[in-house]
């Protein structure tokens, strides 16, 4: 990812279209799919990025005025909150408008590490999707359940990315075990915002 394109002076970065149609079949990601903990330093395009991040959470259609996103939320209520940490700084996925809000100008990849107790894979790879959820989006309408539905959106959104990785020919990793509280002072993440999962991905070592 060229210098420039990370440091737009309005706190904006315009995402390059998504690619609707990729080179490997679904079956072919699927069974190519491995994790991955050890990362050049090779960074990913602004393209990749986006890519990855579209299949997080963009938008997919937009019918009758709702915009529908890439993973199935329960009641299309879409309480996640997806970032991505670079070499560059912290960035806001934004599905509307394909962008991203420039959060931090720092690299946070070490400390992120230190909140996930250590894993090289998160301090090693160039870029890290965090996703985040805010619980009482859901809870509204479905009590306490709804935090095993938006738990289960997790999943749907993590698959995503792992997927799309194997497709941008990159390599990824799930990690689930990190200290939530230490993640969101990394992040200085919103107090109603909680980090569910943490996905380092690049190209593979």
């Amino acid at each position: 990812m060229a210098q420039s394109d990370l440091t737009n002076q309005s706190g904006w970065i315009h995402l390059p279209k998504p690619d609707r149609k990729g080179g490997l079949s679904l079956e072919e990601t699927i069974s190519r799919r491995r994790s991955q903990r050890a990362f050049l330093e090779k960074e990913l395009t602004l393209g990749q990025i986006g890519q990855l991040l579209w299949a997080a959470g963009g938008i997919t259609a937009t019918i009758d005025g709702f915009d529908f996103r890439a993973a199935p939320s329960p009641g299309a209520l879409y309480p996640m909150e997806i970032y991505a940490v670079t070499q560059k700084g912290v960035f806001h996925y934004v599905p509307k408008g394909h962008v991203l809000e420039v959060m931090k100008k720092e690299d946070l990849r070490r400390p992120l590490s230190g909140a996930a107790h250590g894993q090289g894979s998160v301090s090693s790879a160039p870029m890290s999707i965090i996703i985040c959820s805010v619980f009482a989006r859901v809870t509204g309408k479905y009590g306490q359940r709804g935090k095993q539905y938006t738990r289960m959106e997790a999943g749907h959104i993590a698959q995503n990315i792992h997927l799309q990785a194997v497709s941008l020919g990159l390599s990824s990793v799930p990690v689930g075990a990190f200290e939530d509280k230490q993640v969101k002072e990394v992040l200085s993440l919103p107090p109603d915002q909680e980090p569910l999962y943490i996905i380092p991905i690049g190209y593979a070592d």
